[in-house]
């Protein structure tokens, strides 16, 4: 059943229980939810805008948490919603408009999407947005020959997202022909070259998915154990220094709070996964955008046209993006203590030059033990550990659209490919690490960060080594309506 609570700021509270919840845990809801008061009613006309029914919010998450701490039982799911008029501006993504609240506001009544075999590989490419090369359509296609079979759409798009440029470097890693002549190396190579050449304090770099650094010997006060309350202790250890900076341009192009925010998040992520686990301390944020033109714009400002966005103007990504890094680095608990801005246009021969297709930089600094810094690699036995939220239609198809340039494609198909925010789940995975880290026995053998292509590139590459088979059934479906399809290639919250 569902019982509502009205607070005095047009704020609605459902809170979902499966048993008739008591008169002295509706006077503590009451007390959690601000003195909001119950409604006896079990149906609320009227239009509001809250979270979609498919999707548990990570505020629901710990809401659920603090009442059990509070010794409320039953409880399954509590959700805020907000009175509004039909045509309010929400994030279509996380958020829908409701014309009533009521029992059945939870329920979800449509069931996945089958798998489909792909009778035209080319045309679903371009329909889904897959930014598969022909090269790739014509492979898969005799791929397809060589089984004996057609492939599935789960197959096709799983593919499109672990060979994506973003998560491949194609590009980078690539032979560059100038004037008929194939080049000695590869960008990527003339990157690492720097390194091969001047070494310097680098214990690892260009195989993780941070660089290490030489650090101090220091001395680490921690728990003596994880599992329990316990005092803390002082232990020496030699360290290194993580560094690791990436770009998030296309998600905060498109959605700039939740794009640069998981683009913190993911910078983050990537430097707890060096290793077999390190620790992050702070982080840093650039941006460089086309002209803001803030209450007009300055004198150099005007000399080139505003033009009309696609998505959000620059002025909007500037603020909203910077809000987005911060919100998550505060609630995870990595500070943003420096950072960048950078704006640019310029008109030449009639056309206009400028980040269009925004750039988002976060980077950081952090540290680990230096017995840590080199990952082992599996072997058959061993456990995989998946630790995070659950799978939602949220970052579907993110490696192969941050391929391509912003607007190629629709904007369902790009809005479905931005990840969203979620600090305080990311945070609980980082404590569990960092118990292993900090302990005198860590079990870790490798560990890889979840981000770009889902399952399919996460799982691939900790396993690239023996491979692996993905029981689909055994991961944690949040929204039961999820096709196979996006099961495999979501990025969970």
């Amino acid at each position: 059943m569902i019982t509502f609570f009205e607070a005095q700021d047009a704020l609605i509270y459902a809170v979902k229980s499966n048993k008739s919840i008591d008169q002295q845990s509706v006077k503590k809801l009451s007390w959690l939810f601000g003195e909001a008061k119950p409604v006896d009613e079990h149906t609320l006309t009227g239009g509001y805008v809250g979270p979609r029914k498919e999707m548990i919010t990570p505020w629901s998450t710990n809401a659920v948490e603090i009442t059990q701490n509070m010794g409320i039982c039953h409880i399954e799911r509590i959700e805020m919603f907000s009175k509004a008029e039909q045509h309010a501006h929400y994030d279509a993504m996380l958020q829908t408009f409701y014309s009533i609240l009521d029992q059945d506001l939870f329920a979800i009544n449509h069931n996945p999407e089958p798998i489909i075999d792909i009778d035209d590989i080319g045309s679903y490419n371009n329909k889904e947005g897959l930014a598969l090369n022909d090269n790739e359509v014509a492979y898969l296609e005799a791929l397809s020959g060589k089984i004996g079979r057609k492939l599935t759409d789960s197959e096709i798009f799983g593919f499109s997202q672990v060979n994506s440029e973003h998560c491949r470097h194609k590009i980078f890693n690539g032979t560059f022909i100038i004037d008929g002549l194939p080049q000695e190396h590869s960008l990527f190579q003339l990157i690492k070259r720097t390194t091969a050449v001047h070494p310097n304090r680098v214990v690892s770099a260009y195989k993780d998915n941070c660089a290490f650094l030489k650090g101090p010997e220091v001395m680490q006060f921690a728990p003596a154990t994880h599992d329990k309350p316990d005092f803390f202790g002082l232990r020496p250890i030699e360290t290194v220094i993580s560094i690791k900076a990436e770009t998030h341009n296309f998600p905060t192009t498109v959605e700039p709070f939740n794009g640069a925010a998981t683009g913190t998040g993911g910078e983050i992520r990537d430097r707890i996964a060096g290793g077999k686990g390190s620790l992050p301390l702070t982080g840093t944020a650039v941006y460089m955008t086309a002209y803001p033109r803030l209450n007009g714009g300055r004198k150099w400002e005007k000399a080139t046209q505003a033009r009309k966005w696609l998505y959000q103007t620059p002025e909007q990504i500037l603020i909203k993006a910077s809000n987005g890094a911060s919100d998550f680095g505060n609630k995870f608990g990595q500070p943003l203590t420096c950072g960048s801005l950078f704006t640019f246009e310029h008109t030449e021969n009639g056309k206009c030059w400028a980040f269009d297709k925004v750039i988002m930089l976060a980077g950081g600094v952090g540290y680990a033990n230096k017995n840590h810094s080199f990952k082992d690699a599996p072997h058959k036995g061993d456990k995989i550990v998946l630790l995070g939220g659950d799978n939602y239609r949220i970052g579907m198809g993110g490696g192969a659209v941050s391929s391509v340039a912003t607007g190629e494609y629709g904007n369902a198909i790009e809005l479905n490919a931005v990840q969203r925010s979620n600090p305080e789940m990311q945070k609980r995975v980082y404590n569990a690490i960092r118990a292993l880290a900090e302990s005198t026995s860590n079990f870790i053998i490798s560990i890889h960060d979840h981000g770009a292509g889902g399952h399919l590139n996460c799982f691939s590459e900790l396993v690239e080594n023996t491979g692996g088979t993905i029981d689909i059934d055994k991961l944690p479906i949040g929204d039961p309506t999820l096709s196979a399809k996006e099961i495999i290639g979501n990025e969970p919250k």
